[in-house]
């Protein structure tokens, strides 16, 4: 069982604090090969693949009405009611996050504007197989659908008998999203990059997966296709006060390393005995789970850390900057006030991590490995962009012209103070 680190030098902390690594140097050469096949030819490569990876090869990529229509029926009435809670819910908090029509006139004459437009076509990954995430569906399709892509492309594997869950084709249902294909793996992020005859093409690309889906999405991004968030393995941070529940933090340290084996979970908290009753707790609930192995293995990588002050564990949590942080202490709100960096922070003993994953209504594609000092999670903005204009009439040009031309001269671009110049003088010539 893990032991306690105690009061390490903060000389320590960035070396305490490293995450599992992988190299995903080491898999680009055999992703480039499917990334280079499906590019040079489309649905061939990705009938080789899928016979090759899933051991079967779909009649047709594309999902059908009919097979939408059946799945419906095989999906439980209290299964379809919590997916449109948690619908409800994820709806409610992005459509919160459309952007205002932003317009000034800085100077006289000089009317300057922002519009916000979705991105035209939108390509979801959602792994799927023998533990299909709705919940990644209902993440990226809800936003995805608000800000108003004009075409969203949904690549999940399917399971062994060739079929995708029945849950994830009702999700995509009620979202209006009817573009879904049975091919996962790198070979389905090479499809919604290059397009093929049966998948079309994207601008960007959501979603995670395996490591071979992360290689492939970060080698896409290098050939003008966008991606989300630099992706990696789960993680989560606590801190907890001598009041906190132990069996509540066990529970929730337990939700992030049972992930996988490259997952890490972090508690950091002044009391010694909160620790030590943790760690005991987690003894007595790893028993009990089914994947207690992956669990196991994942909390190699994670850290029980005591250190002396509310201020002290407030500068390690923004150094690590996690992706989840739960806050369980009589403070709680006073420290939230001073994260920095964190993907998604939930406050108080009745906020576990995986309402967030699920149904509270935040999204839970969030970023990963110490991204969190410089991105956010992903939100309505991540499917859309913005569009300055100006208007400039003789006014403006005459009240800003000046200034245009000696900045332009001084950068030696004499072809730029020219375009003022010129308009400058005619707008004197025809007295305006």
């Amino acid at each position: 069982m893990n032991t306690i680190l105690k009061y390490p030098p903060k000389k320590d902390w960035p070396g305490l604090l490293e995450r599992p690594v992988f190299n995903y140097e080491a898999l680009m050469d055999s992703v480039g090969i499917i990334l280079k096949e499906v590019k040079e030819n489309g649905d061939m490569a990705l009938k080789k693949f899928s016979k090759q990876f899933d051991g079967q090869v779909p009649d047709s990529f594309e999902v059908s009405e009919q097979e939408i229509k059946i799945a419906e029926r095989e999906v439980s009435t209290d299964l379809k009611n919590a997916i449109l809670l948690a619908k409800d819910n994820i709806e409610s908090f992005h459509s919160l996050q459309r952007f205002p029509f932003i317009s000034s006139e800085p100077t006289n004459g000089v009317r300057v504007w922002q519009k916000s437009t979705a991105i035209e076509k939108v390509g979801l990954y959602i792994p799927g197989g023998s533990a299909p995430l709705i919940s990644t569906l209902l993440m990226l399709g809800i936003p995805a659908v608000l800000a108003g892509c004009k075409e969203i492309v949904v690549c999940t594997p399917p399971n062994a008998d060739g079929n995708i869950h029945p849950a994830i084709l009702f999700t995509a249902q009620i979202l209006g999203i009817s573009k879904i294909f049975k091919v996962g793996g790198a070979q389905a992020i090479a499809a919604m990059a290059y397009g093929t005859e049966s998948i079309p093409s994207v601008y960007k690309i959501f979603g995670p997966g395996n490591q071979y889906v992360t290689a492939a999405k970060l080698k896409v991004s290098l050939e003008n296709i966008a991606i989300d968030l630099p992706a990696g393995p789960s993680e989560l941070a606590v801190i907890a006060d001598e009041d906190a529940n132990p069996s509540f933090i066990a529970s929730d340290l337990l939700s992030q390393a049972e992930h996988g084996e490259d997952s890490q979970v972090i508690l950091v908290s002044e009391s010694e005995k909160l620790i030590e009753n943790v760690l005991s707790e987690i003894a007595g609930q790893l028993k009990n789970l089914p994947r207690k192995k992956v669990a196991e293995k994942a909390l190699e990588n994670s850290r029980f850390i005591l250190l002396k002050s509310e201020s002290e564990i407030l500068e390690l949590i923004n150094l690590y900057a996690p992706e989840h942080l739960i806050i369980v202490t009589k403070n709680y709100k006073e420290l939230s006030e001073n994260i920095q960096n964190a993907g998604s922070v939930f406050l108080g003993e009745f906020s576990p991590e995986s309402a967030g994953d699920y149904a509270s209504g935040t999204n839970h594609t969030l970023p990963t490995n110490g991204n969190a000092r410089a991105f956010s999670g992903v939100n309505l903005g991540s499917f859309m962009k913005k569009i300055s204009f100006q208007e400039i009439s003789s006014e403006g040009i005459k009240n800003i012209g000046r200034a245009v031309e000696l900045m332009a001269e001084a950068e030696n671009l004499q072809a730029h103070k020219n375009a003022v110049s010129l308009r400058l003088d005619y707008i004197k010539k025809q007295g305006l």
